[in-house]
């Protein structure tokens, strides 16, 4: 057995760390996944004032911070019986829909797109034959001209020439396991450089009802602040608008990318490069009439004709094998260092090896994120999301099992961000219905001083990367305990006292590694998953006694 070690990951938010073990042909046999910061947002939280929960619970993450705003907020709202007037629902819907637009795509191009473009190759591109290639997964692709994609080889050119190749450095430039053309490849990286225009732009539509990004400030306990902005027709027709770019950035390139890719790796795709277990887990919502965005639903080792309901007493967190004492909520540590040469801690099966709880659902590893949305959505013929899916397997000569795969990740991810787009624009029209009609409620009274004492409450969200559960304990007036459980840590599980992987480390093994000295699969099989550390760990002492650390 070789053992190769990957630390830290890179174009993820967070520290991962990475130690799979390989056979003479390297093949994966097993693997470690750890996360390499303690999180403490739990004990920074407790005695607070529980209306103080999204401010604080939002600094959790400078990427996900709509996404644990909300959750937190809407704990301590199921904790004191709120019942939010409908306008608020809308308004945070609005920001959260945005925000899956903007990671999907931030993801796909900035995060994940480098694991399969090789940007050496795509030099050799004639930018004819791309406007042509480029035709072939869309009747009319973004920016498809002769003179845009010169002028995307001059700057490439550019970047080379003068020896500071930026977010280009230190890749894996020629490994056999990229397959694209040079007009495949001269595609993408056009797109990638239009991304990060895209990116700007679709941010300032959580910012208009939010405030700013990252951080908005505009929900609150009760309902939503941002009244002004609502009634504004102008501020309504900015989100409109950008909204209406995205959709064409996401129509005519991100998912024309995503079936260049499926068809591209097809290969790697029918032997399943990076399928998990089969276990999947979401919990729905976003609501609209009698429908939802997403299905609620819980799927075991890929039977997709039997989808169990989510049951959220189901749910467990255990500690065995992670940096932790015991399951109390007070995160006592108890970091066991790594071995003399460097590696984790692994030879036994109690060793400790990950700040990351191992959270289980019916005491099974689950994955959840898009692939977990799309796949019981539609199973469960959810009209909203059935046509997308059904477009993207004709046209790629693809399976639903087949999105079980790293490659399958990334199309449910896009299928998911088309379907969304559509959804907005219903969204918004419900808002000016409702305004039209003089309902301007955004706030739902009550008065802190009366509320009850004690109380608990919980929140299931689905979010960009799969799903989030936020949980308070309220006693005195204060948060007592709180509680997070975010879709990282349900993918990044340790194994723990059951030795069962979790998706990202069972995702990994039986992968064949071609050079084991340049592992661009085992990148390829994590980021797939859009790895989120800072949502799974966070707060680290400076001081080199983790066994001393104290908050």
């Amino acid at each position: 057995m070789k053992k190769i070690v990957i630390d830290p990951i890179t174009r993820i938010e967070g520290h991962l760390r990475a130690e799979v073990e390989v056979d003479k042909d390297g093949v994966v046999q097993d693997a470690f996944v750890s996360g390499q910061l303690f999180r403490g947002i739990e004990i920074i939280l407790k005695n607070r004032d529980p209306r103080d929960a999204g401010l604080l619970a939002g600094r959790i993450c400078g990427v996900c911070t709509n996404s644990h705003f909300r959750a937190a907020v809407s704990c301590v709202e199921d904790a004191y019986s709120l019942k939010l007037p409908k306008n608020a629902e809308i308004i945070r819907d609005l920001m959260a829909m945005a925000l899956f637009i903007q990671d999907h795509v931030v993801h796909f191009y900035q995060l994940h797109s480098l694991d399969f473009v090789d940007i050496t190759t795509a030099l050799k591109a004639d930018a004819k034959l791309t406007s042509k290639e480029a035709r072939k997964y869309h009747e009319k692709p973004f920016r498809n001209s002769h003179s845009h994609y010169e002028a995307v080889l001059d700057k490439l050119a550019k970047f080379v020439e003068a020896g500071k190749l930026g977010p280009f450095a230190n890749a894996y430039w020629g490994h056999s396991a990229y397959k694209l053309t040079p007009e495949q490849n001269l595609i993408m990286i056009s797109h990638y450089f239009e991304a990060l225009k895209f990116q700007t732009k679709i941010s300032r539509a959580v910012a208009i009802f939010g405030g700013k990004t990252p951080h908005p400030q505009s929900i609150v306990v009760g309902g939503i602040t941002s009244v002004a902005d609502m009634l504004n027709p102008q501020r309504l027709n900015d989100y409109l608008f950008i909204i209406k770019e995205a959709k064409e950035f996401i129509d005519r390139a991100y998912l024309p990318d995503a079936k260049l890719l499926a068809i591209a790796y097809r290969d790697e795709i029918k032997v399943a490069d990076g399928r998990a277990n089969g276990n999947f887990l979401s919990v729905g919502g976003y609501e609209f009439d009698d429908k939802s965005l997403f299905c609620s639903g819980v799927i075991y080792n890929h039977d997709f004709e039997d989808i169990s309901e989510f049951d959220e007493s189901k749910i467990s967190e255990e500690i065995d094998r992670a940096w932790y004492k015991n399951k109390a909520l007070d995160n006592e540590v108890e970091y066991t260092d790594v071995n003399e040469d460097g590696s984790l801690k692994t030879a036994k099966n109690d060793d400790k090896y990950s700040w990351i709880k191992a959270p289980r659902y019916d005491e099974k590893v689950m994955e959840t994120g898009p692939l977990a949305r799309v796949i019981i959505s539609y199973k469960k013929d959810n009209i909203l999301i059935k046509s997308f899916v059904d477009e993207f397997l004709e046209s790629t000569d693809l399976e639903l099992m087949d999105l079980s795969s790293t490659v399958g990740r990334n199309a449910a991810r896009a299928i998911e961000t088309t379907y969304i787009c559509e959804y907005i624009f219903k969204l918004v029209s419900r808002l000016i219905q409702n305004i039209k009609y003089y309902d301007t409620d955004t706030w739902v009274k009550f008065d802190f001083d009366s509320l009850k004492k004690e109380a608990k409450g919980r929140a299931f969200f689905e979010v960009p990367r799969g799903m989030l559960s936020h949980f308070v304990n309220i006693k005195d007036a204060k948060i007592e305990n709180f509680s997070v459980i975010a879709p990282t840590t349900w993918n990044a599980t340790p194994k723990n006292f059951d030795g069962v992987r979790g998706a990202y480390e069972e995702a990994l093994v039986g992968l064949k590694i071609q050079d084991t000295s340049k592992p661009l699969e085992v990148l390829r099989v994590l980021h797939s998953f859009d790895p989120c550390l800072a949502c799974a760990v966070h707060v680290m002492n400076i001081d080199t006694d983790m066994q001393a650390h104290k908050i």
